[in-house]
């Protein structure tokens, strides 16, 4: 069953269309990466899912409830999360204040939300950094912290813009890991992601933009062996 259905999607800016005409589906329980070279619009189609940018045409349907018009908060409210290229903690507030603002979307009562941020800062394994400013954490962590941040708001669908990014390979691993983890919790993610090595390892299933557009979409092996792909996005001779 799809969680979350694009049906002909396009967002203009001006007379330039971010995205044009993009349809797929996305099963639940799935990994699906979304791939593409930079300008494609994968960040834009991010914004329209989660209410950031309201799309031009077409529909979003999550959950079986068309989400066009919803503003962020509502969509989040529903079941859905994202995080940013740009991690930005609340540097002077600690790891677990941090992830407790996730929470109270969920609740208005602050042991509760406590205890609901303590449950993810122990999936990502920054239980031994609770009490520690977010601002001086290295990058690796912050993003370990964006993500238990999203998690605590309890979504069925996390999507996940670039969270490898800036990392060292080592770090890379551990979020690796934790995005496997996470599909064990039964949520269903998207994950925007650069490196086709690591994306062929944590997808199911992978659609590719270029240029706002749907180019192609399949299982890792289907992708990686598309000439229209290669040519697009992996580059020819």
């Amino acid at each position: 069953m799809a969680i979350l259905e694009i049906k002909h999607v396009s967002k203009f800016f001006g007379g330039l269309a971010a995205n044009s005409d993009v349809s797929f589906g996305l099963e639940q329980g799935m990994i699906m990466g979304l791939i593409g070279p930079n300008g494609a619009g994968k960040t834009t189609l991010f914004n329209c899912i989660t209410g950031y940018y309201p799309p031009s045409k077409g529909e979003i349907v999550f959950d079986g409830r068309k989400m066009n018009g919803l503003q962020p908060d509502k969509v989040c409210k529903l079941g859905m999360a994202r995080t940013w290229q740009k991690v930005r903690p609340l540097a002077r507030m600690s790891v677990v204040d941090n992830v407790m603002v996730g929470a109270l979307c969920r609740t208005n009562s602050l042991k509760v939300a406590r205890e609901m941020a303590m449950e993810q800062v122990k999936v990502v394994r920054l239980d031994h950094r609770i009490d520690f400013m977010a601002g001086g954490l290295p990058i690796g962590e912050r993003k370990k912290l964006e993500v238990a941040r999203v998690l605590a708001t309890q979504p069925k669908l996390l999507l996940l813009d670039e969270v490898m990014g800036g990392l060292n390979p080592a770090e890379s691993e551990e979020i690796i890991q934790l995005i496997l983890d996470i599909r064990k919790l039964g949520i269903t993610q998207m994950v925007i992601e650069h490196d086709m090595k690591t994306i062929m390892r944590i997808s199911d299933r992978i659609v590719v933009l270029n240029s706002g557009e749907k180019l192609a979409e399949g299982s890792p092996d289907e992708i990686v062996k598309n000439p229209e792909v290669v040519a697009a996005y992996l580059g020819s001779e």
